[in-house]
């Protein structure tokens, strides 16, 4: 059996899995949930939009002839790891998600955790400051009960209709950023607070090492619960994982 992969992506993970699965002349396909207006462009085929659920997840597994597939989600789309948690148990396809491990505070970070985006705006239940939310474009009317503060948005996209949100600023700009740029960008606008997801990795890191240097606390949004699947760090692993699991099929 040809190994033919569906990479569920959306992440620079998924970018360089698909660079090195193409370059190891592995035939597969990228998939996006379709929330960019703009995904980066890919080595290998690619196609936009939902499945259906896990059911249609399922249906296209079996009528694609898809052998692997590879969770490179970001680590907040739960409900798509889940998703293709049962239809590869069901589909009896082999997966494994490939994952940036979560950030962890260090000396000198001062971190408020709290479990979801509902805690994220109550812990902004407080007087008036200037924040840095950078939570996604999904997100923002959820925080609309906190008019009171001036929001700070760097957005992939721009949004699709006015902010319930009275005091902003929108940057529309793709990382990754450095912690220098980031560091300028925050004094620039008087930040106070910074309000952002675990997302984990590089590519975003750069805002959570600015507010440590400038003394800044960060309420820190914890990563959704995923039920337990095999993962890995890096698309190198991924390919050994795929030539031991081709091995393994008879290949």
């Amino acid at each position: 059996m040809t190994p033919n992969l569906l990479i569920l992506g959306g992440t620079t993970e998924a970018t360089a899995l698909a660079r090195a699965v193409a370059e190891a002349g592995i035939a597969g396909t990228v998939s996006f949930a379709g929330r960019v207006a703009r995904p980066v462009r890919q080595p290998l085929p690619q196609r936009v939009g939902g499945f259906g659920g896990v059911a249609g997840l399922k249906d296209y597994l079996t009528t694609e002839r898809i052998t692997h597939v590879v969770d490179a989600t970001h680590p907040f789309a739960a409900q798509m790891s889940r998703n293709a948690i049962a239809a590869c148990a069901q589909a009896e396809v082999p997966l494994l998600a490939l994952t940036r491990p979560p950030w962890v505070a260090q000396e000198g970070d001062t971190w408020t955790h709290v479990p979801n985006i509902a805690g994220a705006v109550a812990a902004l239940d407080r007087p008036a400051c200037r924040v840095m939310l950078a939570v996604g474009r999904m997100h923002l009317a959820e925080f609309a009960p906190n008019p009171q503060h001036f929001y700070l948005l760097r957005l992939v996209d721009p949004p699709k209709s006015a902010l319930p949100l009275p005091q902003t600023e929108v940057l529309i700009s793709r990382g990754p950023f450095t912690q220098a740029d980031d560091e300028a960008l925050i004094l620039a606008h008087g930040i106070e607070l910074v309000v952002s997801k675990n997302a984990g990795g590089t590519g975003a890191y750069a805002k959570i090492a600015a507010a440590r240097s400038l003394g800044l606390p960060v309420i820190m949004i914890d990563r959704p619960a995923i039920p337990d699947r095999p993962q890995v760090a890096a698309p190198a692993e991924v390919l050994d994982w795929l030539r031991h699991a081709s091995t393994d099929l008879g290949v």
